[in-house]
């Protein structure tokens, strides 16, 4: 089942999915997926390995671009136009739509230049001293870096990493923020910093996270799609949406038995 949103939540979507598909080659990986992502809200992707959570995530700045024989069927709108459109420059449009990654991957640069380097050849004219430091502000790391801008960022813990890459995004001034698993290789305490300051970022930015954790996303998130999949013949798997809605209502009251099955820990 595909389940979609009805109230007034969506209303102000900062990206919307309609029946969108995604294939390797001639195989189906995820099907048929459609939901509103909120503005200034933060959305879960949760569900087992494989189901597409990943897939999907990637669709909304076009990361799968990147992978050779990967198609994109249905359509995603950005300020009402098709992401998919042939005139959209996926160059440009990861301007406005971040991503942070699983692992951390800070540029082997000086921690200023972390910053500085997207916003650069981007063709930022401002005053960099003063980017290099608001960003910084607003990914909760400038007090511990503040003193040490030249240094690699390879040498900072990696919660710090974490924190400097979503410096980073920040700082080409980016209307969403997309991430992926971005405390899984983390410590519990770097986690619980990246959950904090996720809270702190919906105040300016849309987020939508993948995560594997239950509990993060019950924790920081606003509405919380459920993907799960199925296994073909051959043995491949198609992921598909089951659920999406209030993150307190797919925890609490779900609509769906495999949802319920799902968040009880009864699968996956």
């Amino acid at each position: 089942m595909v389940a979609q949103t009805t109230d007034n939540a969506t209303d102000q979507a900062a990206l919307r999915a309609k029946n969108v598909s995604v294939y390797y080659g001639s195989s189906l990986a995820v099907r048929d997926v459609s939901l509103d992502i909120p503005k200034n809200q933060v959305v879960a992707f949760i569900g087992p390995s494989g189901c597409g959570k990943s897939t999907i995530l990637r669709c909304f700045n076009r990361m799968n671009d990147l992978i050779p024989a990967a198609r994109v069927d249905g359509e995603i709108t950005f300020h009402g136009r098709n992401l998919y459109d042939r005139a959209v420059d996926p160059v440009q449009l990861r301007r406005r739509i971040g991503m942070v990654f699983q692992k951390p991957n800070p540029f082997p640069k000086s921690i200023y230049e972390n910053i500085a380097f997207g916003a650069r050849i981007n063709g930022y004219k401002g005053n960099m001293d003063e980017l290099v430091e608001q960003s910084l502000l607003k990914a909760a790391i400038w007090d511990e870096v503040k003193d040490k801008l030249k240094e690699s960022g390879l040498a900072l813990s990696g919660g710090q990493q974490q924190r400097l890459c979503i410096a980073r995004a920040i700082a080409i001034a980016p209307e969403i923020i997309l991430m992926d698993e971005p405390c899984s290789a983390l410590d519990p305490i770097s986690t619980l910093r990246i959950e904090e300051l996720i809270h702190e970022l919906k105040q300016q930015y849309t987020i939508v996270i993948v995560t594997h954790n239950m509990q993060q996303a019950s924790r920081v998130s606003d509405m919380t799609a459920f993907y799960n999949a199925e296994a073909t013949e051959t043995g491949n798997k198609i992921g598909y949406l089951v659920e999406y809605d209030r993150t307190q209502k797919i925890f609490k009251e779900p609509a769906e038995q495999a949802t319920q099955d799902y968040v009880s820990g009864r699968f996956g």
